[in-house]
């Protein structure tokens, strides 16, 4: 049986999922990562990642 509670794991994996976003989007940003790269690799992370996509320029 998985330990915690539902909730606090879910919370737990956006937290962590919004801080490799936001490092992500700090590589393409300072140019140490390929855009494609960045935009590739926030679509395999995110069911979001169109909408981070567009707001941040990448395509």
């Amino acid at each position: 049986m998985p330990s915690g509670i539902e909730r606090v794991r879910e919370i737990r994996r956006l937290r962590t999922r919004r801080k490799k976003v936001a490092k992500l989007l700090a590589r393409a940003k300072a140019g140490t990562m390929e855009k494609s790269e960045v935009a590739r690799k926030l679509r395999r992370m995110t069911t979001g990642a169109e909408v981070i996509i567009e707001r941040e320029g990448l395509k």
